[in-house]
């Protein structure tokens, strides 16, 4: 019987990376590292012998162990650390020599979990930044294919002022590139302490004729494992999760706008924009013409579950008590790989959807269409309001008889605006909705120039 989840109730996930590095035989190969890499700290400093440190690498390897049987008995002790160590020290004493002393010496099961969930999220989320790149990188194209590409801006649901596509672009860009600067920002820090954050075992065995220190190997530690190496333990100081679910959740959020915008934008009767299409995606169990926007979908359904999940990890921090928490820091497992995996499941869907997204001008400009001379009321009431009789009220006045029918607004106006003090020329120009983008171009130019400089510095890291 397979201990795995593959996904199958979690279609934002499923069969991705993030999938792969986050299922409990990832989880486990990290605990493994974890204990194997302390191993193989201590035989560097002349704490133990080589042979110790190549048996213990040797028992280091996911593939020993019956992961079901470990998920049996991890109940008995609250977490799968102690069930796994018991496995290791079987197989250990079962090649006729004695476990080695320096496994898991002088720690705990919390320094082994944490660390090991820190190597998840290290090993997981530069593939959530490669796809947050990839969505970048075609949103920006967007924007600038897209700068002058008329369009209605929506308020509340409703037609509102005339906008561009390419600032839409630019403010699913803008969010993102938010969104990643607190991924860009991210530490993965060891969690070292002992039994209640003393490393009390540890310095008392270090202090029996051992040079080394357990700052120094601690510091090892982190290096040999890829990790910070922090100030402190922190076993009830649990910002290093915060700080990952909150940058995690940021994405998710960005993209969960993108998906909805999709999904308006996407229905026939709207039609402006459409999914890239693929053989095999999309298609419906019954009806045989649908082609569902899938990516968008799943789009949505991170950004709708990713609260919740964050909700937890904030809640578990803030009632997180004493040297190690009960139940706080058992309810963080679960909640944070979910959110890896949304994360990661949900950047890859992205960044498909951004790079294939099909933008339909006509279909744009027609929707621009259908609110007629009203959507440039807020400009008539701004330019004429001082020469039309009746001031700004009378205007306001003649747009709401308008939406009930007769002549135009246009039509409207003409009437009470003498030829000769503005020209139909002018008002053609004043209902010209080219004309009333305000300082939209402006703000493409912003977002593209950040993005420019974003992409930069990705660039002279690679």
């Amino acid at each position: 019987m397979s201990a795995r989840d593959y996904g199958l109730l979690a279609p934002a996930w499923a069969g991705t990376e993030a999938a792969e590095l986050t299922d409990d035989t990832a989880f486990v190969q990290g605990m493994l590292d974890v204990e194997a890499a302390w191993v193989r700290v201590q035989g560097a400093a002349g704490l133990c012998p080589a042979e110790q440190v190549q048996r213990v690498q040797r028992a280091a390897q996911v593939r020993n162990y019956d992961l079901h049987e470990l998920a049996q008995a991890t109940p008995d002790g609250a977490n799968a650390l102690i069930p796994l160590l018991g496995m290791v020290r079987t197989r250990l004493s079962g090649e006729g020599a004695p476990v080695p002393a320096a496994l898991h010496r002088g720690c705990t099961s919390q320094d082994i979990i944490d660390s090991a969930l820190m190597l998840l999220a290290a090993r997981t989320v530069p593939k959530i930044r490669a796809a947050v790149r990839r969505t970048a990188t075609a949103l920006a194209a967007l924007a600038e294919e897209h700068r002058h590409t008329l369009c209605i801006a929506r308020s509340l649901t409703q037609h509102a002022l005339p906008t561009t596509f390419g600032l839409r672009a630019a403010k699913w860009l803008a969010a993102l590139r938010a969104a990643a600067q607190r991924l860009d920002t991210l530490s993965f820090p060891l969690q070292f302490g002992g039994a209640a954050g003393t490393l009390a075992s540890l310095d008392q065995f270090l202090s029996e004729d051992h040079d080394a220190t357990s700052a120094e190997l601690g510091a090892a530690l982190a290096q040999e494992l890829g990790l910070e190496y922090p100030l402190t333990p922190w076993h009830t100081n649990r910002q290093p999760i915060l700080d990952l679910s909150s940058a995690l959740g940021s994405v998710l959020a960005a993209l969960g706008t993108l998906g909805a915008d999709v999904l308006t934008a996407a229905r026939p009767e709207v039609g402006e924009l459409s999914e890239p299409h693929a053989a095999g995606t999309g298609g419906s169990s019954a009806m045989p013409q649908k082609r569902n926007p899938v990516h968008s979908i799943l789009l949505r359904e991170a950004a709708l579950s990713s609260p919740g999940l964050i909700s937890t990890l904030f809640t578990a921090a803030g009632t997180a008590v004493d040297e190690r928490p009960d139940g706080s820091w058992h309810a963080e497992w679960s909640a944070l790989r979910e959110l890896l995996r949304l994360t990661g499941g949900a950047a890859e869907h992205a960044a498909t959807l951004a790079e294939g997204l099909m933008v339909h001008p006509d279909k744009l400009e027609r929707n621009l269409q259908l609110g007629g001379d009203a959507v440039l009321s807020e400009r008539m009431v701004t330019v004429l309001a001082d020469r039309y009789p009746g001031g700004a009220a009378a205007i306001r006045a003649e747009v709401v008889d308008a939406l009930d029918g007769g002549p135009t607004l246009r039509q409207r106006l003409r009437r009470h605006l003498p030829v000769e003090q503005f020209s139909n020329a002018a008002l053609d120009a004043l209902f010209d909705p080219a004309g009333y983008l305000g300082s939209a171009d402006r703000f493409i130019s912003n977002t593209l120039s950040d993005f420019t400089t974003w992409k930069e510095s990705w660039q002279s890291l690679s």
